[in-house]
């Protein structure tokens, strides 16, 4: 939900934010978040969002 929200926030369109979390990032090493958050540990869902806290100015 932290995410979800994040990105909502981040983007004042919501396709913008969906479209986002699909595509590759240099952040990511290349990947796209939603690769990154599939790597199976919940420590992967939290390095996306502590990202996307950090571009909120949060982290």
């Amino acid at each position: 939900m932290g995410i979800h929200k994040a990105l909502r926030i981040i983007f004042a369109e919501p396709q913008r934010g969906y479209c986002w979390i699909s595509q590759p990032n240099a952040a990511f090493g290349g990947k796209s978040a939603l690769d990154v958050m599939r790597g199976g540990e919940l420590t992967d869902i939290m390095r996306v969002r502590r990202y996307l806290d950090a571009e909120r100015g949060l982290g």
